[in-house]
């Protein structure tokens, strides 16, 4: 549970360790990213990956529920 910990390109600082679900996503959303696509991840989790035209690639780590988010990052290229 490492969300806080990330800089996202064109999000604000997240300053807590999870998010719900809806909440991060309407912040992707309000950045101009958009939902490119998802696998299996490990424990059970669900990861997704989210594009923009300017910003770098963003991964975001949810609960096996898929209701909160864990974390998300930038992967290195």
């Amino acid at each position: 549970m490492t969300l806080e910990k990330h800089r996202l390109d064109g999000i604000p600082q997240i300053t807590r360790k999870t998010l719900p679900a809806p909440e991060f996503e309407a912040l992707l959303k309000g950045a101009g990213y958009s939902y490119l696509g998802s696998a299996p991840a490990q424990g059970g989790r669900r990861k997704t990956w989210w594009t923009h035209g300017t910003h770098r690639r963003v991964e975001v780590i949810y609960s096996p529920d898929m209701q909160t988010v864990i974390t998300a990052y930038h992967p290195e290229p």
